[in-house]
């Protein structure tokens, strides 16, 4: 099942999907008789979750998806914690002594960053080398500390398309990563939740990056040195993981450092799309803007 949040409309908080066509919460309850949680973290940390799933094929869906402006899908996370150095095709320019690394090294960012899976990804334009990180997250839908990897996997109620960007020159500036990665707008993601019954095997799906429509990065997951199950225990070993936390679980080779310069960063008006398959993609334009009071 996919279910996404949308945003422009009062009445209406999220949609379930189905190809091409949509239902609304309120429609659900109308259909069904029994009323959802307003929010959609709620919603996925509650067992309505199962109930709903398993009333799927009898859904008369009365929306085209395209009806509705999709939001990134957890409005208000309490954590975003993201992955470095997690895929083994990163091998050749891993910054992280000789090897990959066996417990996660991670950073965190501020939900500040969400951004819309279609909308533009804004960046200050004292920013001079910009860059993309296309990216599998994992989203919580269970309180856990010390799961171990069997009970972790099912600790995660669903997935999304994450792009991690990045401002490289402000990252090798300061030495670590926050700064470089915490700008407003700077992890769109969507364009749904992919619920984890919908999702045979997270660590095994294709993903592809695009910049105008050029392929930049192509892995799977399955290229990960950390599994989902892995991630989210280890995670859990060193902090309660929420309800809507997202973990996104790192880059593949491909991104712009990676390639050492090979191809130019990011500018005004490049189009930069991340798909994963079965997931959907999301698509976000990039543009350069001088910070208020600059000038």
């Amino acid at each position: 099942m996919k279910v996404a949040s949308v945003i422009g409309s009062a009445k209406y908080s999220f949609v379930v999907i189905q190809g091409n066509e949509a239902i609304t919460r309120e429609e659900i309850t109308a259909q069904f008789g029994f009323a959802l949680p307003y929010d959609l973290t709620d919603f996925l940390a509650s067992e309505l979750l199962y109930k709903v799933e398993h009333l799927l094929p009898r859904f008369k869906f009365v929306h085209k998806l395209g009806e509705f402006q999709l939001s990134y899908p957890i409005v208000n996370p309490p954590k975003m914690i993201f992955l470095n150095f997690n895929y083994t095709d990163q091998s050749g320019w891993i910054r992280f002594g000789k090897s990959a690394p066996h417990e996660p090294v991670f950073y965190l960012k501020p939900r500040t960053c969400l951004n819309g899976p279609f909308a533009d990804i804004t960046c200050p334009d004292f920013v001079t080398q910009l860059d993309f990180e296309g990216e599998l997250a994992a989203v919580i839908g269970k309180k856990c500390k010390n799961i171990s990897e069997i009970d972790a996997i099912v600790a995660v109620c669903g997935y999304m398309v994450m792009n991690d960007v990045s401002a490289r020159d402000i990252q090798y500036t300061d030495i670590q990563v926050s700064r470089s990665k915490c700008f407003d707008s700077f992890a769109p993601c969507g364009p749904w939740i992919s619920t984890h019954e919908d999702v045979e095997n997270p660590n095994d799906l294709r993903l592809v990056t695009r910049v105008n429509g050029e392929i930049r990065q192509d892995s799977r997951t399955s290229n990960m040195v950390l599994k989902v199950e892995q991630i989210i225990s280890k995670l859990s070993k060193v902090m309660t993981l929420e309800p809507g936390d997202i973990v996104s679980t790192g880059t593949p080779m491909g991104t712009i450092l990676s390639n050492h310069g090979q191809k130019p960063w990011l500018k005004s008006n490049d189009v930069v799309e991340v798909e994963i398959e079965g997931l959907g993609s999301i698509r976000n334009r990039i543009i350069f803007e001088s910070p208020p009071g600059s000038a």
